[in-house]
């Protein structure tokens, strides 16, 4: 993979700028490893992320439930 199309999946895989060029830095020198072991660190920030988010939905598809319920009670 050459440098500009690396540079671009970084970017759209939400790695900062620094990270993006420390991993370039590292695939250029042939430390393949050290950039392997940085892009699954960023990977593992993102799959936390993901989970916070999924609970935030489960918070907010709990109160939808719970608001529904409570509007077809009152149209009884």
């Amino acid at each position: 993979m050459d440098q500009k199309q690396l540079k671009r999946n970084l970017s759209d895989a939400g790695c900062c700028s620094k990270a993006a060029k420390d991993i370039i830095d590292m695939c250029e020198t042939g430390n393949m490893e050290g950039a392997l072991r940085m892009m699954k660190k960023d990977r593992c920030r993102l799959m936390d992320e993901l989970h916070e988010c999924g609970r935030k939905v489960d918070c907010l598809d709990f109160l939808i439930r719970a608001a529904e319920k409570e509007i077809k009670q009152a149209g009884r």
